[in-house]
């Protein structure tokens, strides 16, 4: 679509060309008329649609967000993660565009099958590093020389983005992301064939002062089985379910042994700081219930009965007279 869209000194010039005479307006027309060839490369075939493709942005919004908040807390400095692009390749153009010396996270998803790489810029990978070993994060490309120990404390950051991954696919379908392989060479990662529909989201990735990207890249085989999930449809649906007969009758037997404070209060009253802190054993306080005047028994301090004080027992107790009745001039309860 992009290459139909003018650039501002493509348009300077046409209309140059038109008011000059080097161009007729009618030619123009009449090549309008005539029917337009598009080419198609067999080799980048469109495997997903547009709301497929807009689906996958706003789970991987969500995903930028998460992993935001992580890294911020891991490295205790400021990061900022947003999608830039989202887009269907074939797989060898995906290894093209990464760096030869790269970081390479292999993620297996099951239950579903191939497996998600997750590509780190070499300049994000160091300044993660630096933060990591008490540096400011400076991003510097040396990845072909990982030190082992350095290799451990990458895998082991990587490792807690599984976490947000399952959390960001929750709302499409259940996953459980597995670190399966760690790399740094392109040239030992062949997962699938090279023509292949893969979609890649580059996410703008910025720490401290250091940028550049993290590129997800999902196969196609991996997200054909939830495909119809990516649909507006399956978005806009409520996913709320009826509960079942036996749903109901669990949560009528939790409902029946559930415990609820219950209280009798024998009226209110209102008295200073100064009164109250003079207060002493033996003092009355006087109350705005009259005695002869039912008492509100209270369930989860919300007014319910009326009942009169008695004995039962030898004990203190309430004898239920009435249903609470609220009017207008009970709102605040």
């Amino acid at each position: 679509m992009a290459d139909d869209v003018l650039s501002q000194n493509e348009i300077d010039a046409l209309l140059s060309a038109l008011s000059t005479g080097e161009m007729d307006a009618e030619e123009l027309k009449i090549e309008e008329n005539k029917k337009r060839v598009k080419t198609y490369d067999f080799k980048r075939a469109l495997r997903f649609s547009k709301d497929q493709i807009r689906s996958l942005t706003r789970l991987h919004e969500n995903y930028a967000r998460l992993l935001t908040t992580l890294f911020s807390a891991k490295l205790r400095t400021v990061v900022q993660l947003n999608v830039a692009s989202v887009d269907q390749i074939p797989y060898e153009e995906f290894i093209r565009s990464v760096p030869k010396m790269t970081l390479l996270n292999v993620i297996e998803v099951p239950p579903l099958e191939g497996r998600v790489i997750m590509e780190v810029n070499p300049n994000v990978a160091y300044a993660m590093l630096d933060r990591l070993l008490g540096g400011k994060g400076e991003g510097i490309n040396k990845i072909e020389n990982l030190t082992e120990i350095e290799t451990k404390l990458l895998q082991n950051i990587f490792y807690y983005t599984l976490e947000s991954m399952q959390e960001a696919w929750s709302s499409l379908t259940q996953i459980d992301p597995i670190l399966a392989d760690f790399e740094v060479n392109t040239q030992f990662l062949q997962m699938i064939a090279p023509n292949e529909t893969v979609v890649v989201i580059s996410l703008n990735t910025q720490i401290g002062e250091a940028t550049g990207m993290i590129n997800i890249c999902i196969p196609h085989v991996t997200l054909e089985p939830i495909l119809p999930k990516l649909s507006v449809h399956y978005w806009m649906q409520s996913t709320k379910k009826a509960p079942n007969e036996n749903e109901i009758k669990q949560l009528k037997k939790r409902i029946h042994v559930a415990e609820v404070p219950v209280i009798a209060e024998l009226g209110t009253t209102n008295i200073s700081i100064q009164d109250f802190l003079a207060l002493d054993i033996g003092d009355v306080i006087r109350l705005d219930q009259e005695i002869n005047e039912p008492l509100i028994v209270k369930v989860g301090e919300l007014p319910k009965f009326l009942a009169q004080p008695g004995k039962s027992k030898k004990k203190l107790a309430v004898q239920i007279l009435d249903e609470f009745k609220r009017g207008e001039q009970d709102d605040e309860w």
